[in-house]
């Protein structure tokens, strides 16, 4: 059940100590105090949906380190690989059978990967992807859309914050707004950028750019925003049409990947990529991408006189790859994705009823495993213009903030989403309702 928090006198000392040596007092923004007022939560230790922070509270984590921790926290088979792992080395920067075994597995799995290369994180996975797709096609440009983002690479840093409706531009002629300072604006000379999840505009953009195009990036559910998934029919649409213009299509499941079906949404929408990327959820809690596709894309990988340039010391990391082979086993087996499925749904249909019976104008959008709530007057968000323009992302912050004070983990930021994970039971599902019924009693 729901447990009120008492003092976090500890996470607020903790927090004022980190501001003499780490930038914000964090590594990255979206833990700090921009996201968490007055103050980030310090967690010290997790068992599985539960975590507790340094003042003693214990809280039911939604947020699943934004979706990595697929199994929970210290699931017990992935605790005795890492130990068995780090007691015979846990790293050699040389080949290893566990990064074969990894493979083999992963290969398995995804439907469009005919070999794999593993990275360290999935914003390194994004930018090989886009070297191997502008290498293939020996052409330059790629279309990205709004309000998706591919990490923290230069030239996908475009249209993926929020913004005032008014900044945006027209639909077919969207306003270029850098997210990041300190990137040179011809790095954008070669980015293509459109609006998502609307096919006139999209016949449209590649019927004057398609014959440029390296490359399309797309997310197969915008998850950068929150959750919206594709319209019907929008994800083949947009296969057809890489096609028939000779660009490839990078799917990148860097967040849906593993999580909505064993072979992540491509499997589950039936759309094959020339390249797929991921992340997150393949690691288990560890830090790792992939990029998968294709021979005929990836062996430019190969070593010659004119192939893609990928280093790594890190890259196949040994005790990684174990708990990758380990948590991929662990998604193999029976019901997995059913359970996750269906423990994810209930918590969507049990939330709307909490807003419905509360009178609260809020929306839960997302299917199974993933999902959003947005406080609007709309009856579904399609697209980052929708967000930007009907989304009151400040009253989202102070809902979960107050969930927080009700033993529910979560981020405050609404471009996030609720992630469930295999260690969710009925009783965390539960925990949360009574928590959120409470805070919209408030609410309303």
């Amino acid at each position: 059940m729901a447990q009120i928090t008492k003092s976090r006198t500890r996470s607020r000392q903790l927090f004022e100590r980190a501001q003499h040596f780490l930038v914000e007092g964090v590594n990255s923004p979206s833990r700090g105090a921009a996201t968490y007022s007055p103050n980030p939560v310090f967690l010290e230790r997790g068992r599985g949906s539960r975590v507790w922070d340094a003042d003693g509270n214990r809280y039911v984590d939604f947020m699943m380190s934004f979706g990595a921790l697929i199994h929970g926290h210290a699931h017990p088979k992935l605790v005795s690989v890492v130990s068995k792992a780090m007691s015979e080395g846990s790293h050699f920067a040389s080949a290893t059978s566990a990064e074969v075994e990894a493979a083999e597995r992963f290969c398995r799995m995804v439907p469009s990967a005919e070999v794999v290369r593993f990275t360290n994180t999935g914003s390194e996975a994004t930018m090989l992807a886009l070297r191997l797709a502008r290498a293939h096609t020996r052409r330059n440009k790629f279309l990205k859309f709004e309000g998706h983002y591919h990490g923290w690479y230069d030239p996908f840093l475009l249209n993926a914050h929020g913004h005032p409706p008014e900044e945006l531009g027209p639909l077919g002629k969207p306003t270029r707004i850098p997210d990041s300072d300190g990137i040179p604006p011809t790095t954008f000379d070669d980015v293509v950028i459109a609006p998502w999840n609307d096919v006139a505009i999209l016949e449209r953009v590649m019927q004057k750019h398609g014959r440029e195009l390296a490359a399309v990036i797309s997310e197969p559910i915008m998850a950068n925003m929150g959750c919206i998934p594709p319209r019907e029919g929008y994800l083949q649409r947009l296969r057809d049409l890489t096609r028939e213009y000779g660009a490839l299509l990078i799917l990148d499941e860097v967040v849906t990947g593993f999580r909505y079906a064993p072979g992540g949404c491509q499997e589950y929408y039936g759309v094959q990529p020339d390249i797929s990327t991921f992340g997150k959820a393949l690691g288990a809690g560890f830090p790792v991408g992939a990029v998968a596709g294709p021979r005929s894309i990836l062996d430019r990988l190969v070593w010659s006189d004119h192939m893609v340039l990928h280093y790594g010391t890190f890259n196949g990391h040994r005790l990684t790859m174990k708990v990758v082979a380990a948590n991929l086993d662990l998604l193999s087996r029976k019901h997995v994705y059913r359970s996750l499925h269906a423990m994810g749904d209930e918590a969507i249909r049990a939330l709307r009823e909490v807003f419905r019976r509360r009178k609260v104008k809020a929306i839960v959008q997302g299917f199974g495993p993933m999902f959003q709530i947005y406080f609007t007057e709309c009856d579904a968000i399609h697209d980052y213009r929708d967000y930007c323009a009907y989304v009151d992302t400040a009253r989202y912050s102070r809902f979960v903030h107050s969930l927080l004070e009700h033993g529910i983990y979560m981020t405050p930021s609404n471009g996030l989403h609720w992630i469930i994970s295999t260690a969710h039971k009925k009783a965390d599902v539960a925990a949360l309702v009574e928590a959120a019924d409470q805070v919209c009693r408030k609410l309303a």
